[in-house]
């Protein structure tokens, strides 16, 4: 079993009731990071719907959660031919610390029209790009090979840019393919896209994430681009889009996160 397998598992300990336990084995200095929870929680869902197909997934973090037990419930909120629309409550020590809602469908619903209006994005050849390093307590990246495009990964070198963009490739450092639940971990795999023009200054916490999967990727390396265009009252948005080897569209991503200055005093919960 590959590692990330083993850390999303999930027991039934009643009806649409199921223990998990949070790994430090997808951490961001020390904080379980957000696409691992989604990838949790969206196991639960899909566990407890007769429907498996390419889901729309949306998670809010109401209070910080840490590495340990944790308990997750799961109601159906409604049901159609085409869809089962879910939702998650994930608790741990007594208090709810995600909510998440998931719409699942037919797996075997047909693409009548495949049309993109937009191109896929230019990104530096692999062998050309730069690797995030293992960092301590950036346990992440000891799990997943990201390599950001030399043009937006200079903040590493203390070069940035006037975009606040993030392309670069992604993979597991097992060999793990990818499937539903990873490309939801993928989704929030590279660092927040602002870093490329104001550099490592601010915490940048996940208050929502909202990611829609198209289709499974068909090769070991996944294509991303992450956006951020507006920074205002301390919130950030980031919007994704990833893409396998073959420019398949996999997944599309929508984040609202804080920006922080790192030492300043975090808000209750977060």
């Amino acid at each position: 079993m590959y590692l990330f397998d083993q850390d999303i598992t999930i027991t039934p300990i009643g009806p649409a009731r199921y223990s998990a336990n949070i790994s430090e084995d997808w951490s961001i200095n020390g904080n379980p990071n957000g696409g691992y929870l989604l990838a949790l929680m969206a196991n639960a869902m899909m566990q407890a719907s007769d429907k498996k197909g390419t889901p729309i997934l949306t998670i809010n973090y109401l209070a910080r959660s840490m590495p340990g037990p944790v308990e997750i419930e799961v109601a159906k909120m409604a049901e159609s031919t085409q869809f089962s629309r879910m939702q998650a409550g994930l608790f741990q020590d007594g208090q709810e610390k995600i909510r998440a809602l998931g719409t699942f469908s037919v797996e075997t619903d047909e693409c009548f029209i495949l049309r993109y209006e937009k191109s896929p994005p230019d990104i530096a050849p692999l062998d050309t790009c730069m690797a995030i390093p293992e960092l301590p307590g950036y346990t992440l990246y000891r799990q997943l090979d990201v390599r950001l495009d030399p043009a937006c990964g200079g903040w590493m070198e203390g070069r940035l840019t006037d975009k606040s963009e993030h392309r670069g490739w992604l993979t597991f450092k097992d060999g793990r393919p990818f499937d539903l639940l990873s490309v939801a971990l993928a989704a929030d795999a590279l660092p927040p896209p602002i870093f490329a023009s104001q550099g490592m200054a601010a915490w940048v916490p996940t208050i929502e994430l909202s990611v829609n999967i198209r289709n499974i990727p068909q090769t070991r390396w996944l294509k991303c681009v992450f956006r951020t265009c507006f920074v205002n009252c301390g919130l950030l948005e980031a919007d994704g889009e990833l893409r396998d080897g073959n420019d398949e569209l996999v997944a599309i991503s929508r984040q609202i996160a804080q920006y922080r200055v790192i030492g300043a005093r975090p808000a209750a919960g977060r």
